[in-house]
């Protein structure tokens, strides 16, 4: 399930990506079957070595096209282990809510940018995220747990502050914010309420079988209900010095 749309993100083989709190890979797997020479990075070491597991076996099974690159290693996202303008590309998805210097992320992450390079960032949207937040301190009041709510004016405000200029933005998963509502209105860590197991089948089910009801459905919805807010901008070059 991605909430990059890399129809309005492009990514082209060899370009060199940061997936940044990759998470379980579902980025960094895309962009690796793209072609790309893909750094996945966590401060998760269990979720790090499973993310190499699936590059290893993706490799295995010839999903990845010849040139592209997978490494998955562990690091801080406030202080980058990479050179100045490192990248072509870099995503941070679902990530920046859990992070208190969100500043200080964005700046690492620009400054490993390379100049024109591209950004893709995703966060919760702000009315569904706020209807968790009513029905459970649970759901955010947890280690390592969301700590803040963007607005979108706030989240491009930062990028701009940062130093990019953002291009486009549009929302995703209208069909998992009920989900996680009926979650935090039966509790958070109850996966055995009836509402929440029948919802969660739907969802699996979706995700197998793409069926065109539920993805126009969704579609639809985005606007309206979608779980997450989604920016895409770039990084630009730096005026030339007449000499």
């Amino acid at each position: 399930m991605l909430t990059v749309d890399f129809s309005r993100f492009p990514l082209a083989a060899g370009d060199r990506v940061l997936d940044l709190g990759c998470g379980a890979g579902r980025h960094a797997f895309e962009c690796y079957r793209r072609g790309a020479q893909v750094v996945a990075l966590d401060q998760n070491g269990e979720e790090i070595r499973e993310v190499a597991k699936w590059f290893a076996a993706m490799k295995e099974a010839g999903e990845a096209p010849a040139g592209a690159t997978a490494t998955a290693m562990e690091g801080d996202a406030l202080n980058l282990p990479f050179p100045d303008d490192s990248f072509d590309v870099v995503i941070i998805s679902e990530v920046m809510e859990h992070i208190p210097d969100d500043k200080g992320v964005l700046a690492e992450m620009v400054r490993v940018l390379k100049p024109g390079g591209r950004i893709a960032v995703t966060v919760p949207r702000y009315g569904p995220e706020k209807v968790c937040w009513a029905l459970s301190d649970a759901y955010h009041e947890v280690e390592g747990g969301h700590i803040r709510i963007y607005k979108a004016d706030e989240l491009l405000g930062k990028m701009r502050q940062a130093g990019l200029k953002p291009y486009g933005t549009h929302h995703a998963h209208a069909l998992h914010a009920p989900y996680w509502w009926l979650k935090c209105a039966f509790g958070v860590d109850n996966d055995q309420a009836l509402p929440v197991k029948a919802y969660h089948k739907l969802l699996v089910w979706d995700i197998m079988k793409k069926p065109a009801l539920t993805r126009i459905t969704e579609q639809l919805l985005n606007p309206v209900v979608g779980k997450s807010f989604v920016a895409y901008a770039t990084k630009p070059h730096a005026p030339k010095v007449d000499a």
